[in-house]
C-alpha cells in the first residue's frame, strides 16, 4: 500500500476559496452540516465518500480531484504501490473515525464512476448521521463483515456478500465487530456529475 496520504480538507478549503464561497454558502448547497465542513477543512475528520459527492457537486468538479488526481487518459491502470491512501484520524488526537480509502480511478477522463477501495475500522466515533447524495453505489466486501443501513433496513454484509443501492436513498456503512472490514465500493455519480 502506498504511504503517500491526501490532504483532501486542504482541496476542500483551496476550491471553496476559489469558488468565493463561505462555509455556510457550501453547507447550504452540499446539505453539510457547517461544522462538518469546518472539521474536515482543519483536517479533525475526513469527509464520507457521499459527502465528496457532494461537495463534488458544489465545486463542479469530480471527486478526483480532491486527491489531486487530474484526468487525462482515456483508460486507467493503478498499481498497488501508486494508490493514494485517505486516512480518516482525527489529526489532533490520532482517533480513528471509521474508515480509509484509496481511489482506484486516477488519471482517467470523464468518469462516470469513482472506485475506491476502503477499510473500514471498529470507530471511535459513531456516525450517525446517514450518506444522502447523487446517484448509485456498489459495495462487495472483500474481508471482515459490514454494517449496512438504510433508510429502515439494516443488514450484516460478509466476505463475498455485495449491495447495490440508489445513493440519494439515506445510507450508513460501517464496519461491524472490532476487526476491520475491506469493501471495494464503486460510485456512480450519474451525468449531473461529469466533468470534462
Amino acid at each position: 500500500m502506498s504511504e503517500k496520504n491526501t490532504k483532501v480538507g486542504q482541496r476542500i478549503k483551496a476550491l471553496r476559496i476559489a469558488k468565493g464561497l463561505s462555509i455556510e454558502d457550501v453547507a447550504k448547497k452540499s446539505g453539510i452540516p457547517e461544522t462538518a465542513i469546518a472539521s474536515i477543512e482543519r483536517h479533525l475528520i475526513s469527509p464520507p465518500l457521499g459527502n465528496l459527492v457532494s461537495l463534488a457537486k458544489v465545486f463542479e468538479v469530480s471527486v478526483g480531484d480532491f486527491f489531486g488526481e487530474k484526468g487525462d487518459s482515456s483508460y486507467c491502470i493503478v498499481r498497488s504501490d501508486d494508490r493514494k491512501t485517505v486516512s480518516r484520524f482525527n489529526s489532533n488526537d490520532g482517533k480513528s473515525s471509521g474508515y480509509s480509502y484509496e481511489s482506484l480511478g486516477q488519471q482517467k477522463k470523464k468518469k462516470q464512476m469513482e472506485p475506491f477501495l476502503v477499510t473500514l475500522t471498529p470507530s471511535d466515533v459513531r456516525q450517525v448521521e446517514p450518506n444522502q447524495h447523487i446517484g448509485e453505489e456498489f459495495i462487495f466486501v472483500l474481508e471482515g463483515k459490514v454494517e449496512v443501513r438504510l433508510l429502515d433496513h439494516t443488514d450484516i454484509l460478509n466476505p463475498g456478500d455485495s449491495i447495490y443501492y440508489d445513493s440519494t436513498m439515506p445510507h450508513i456503512v460501517a464496519c461491524h465487530g472490532d476487526q476491520p472490514a475491506t469493501i471495494l465500493a464503486v460510485i456512480y455519480a450519474k451525468e449531473e456529475m461529469i466533468i470534462l
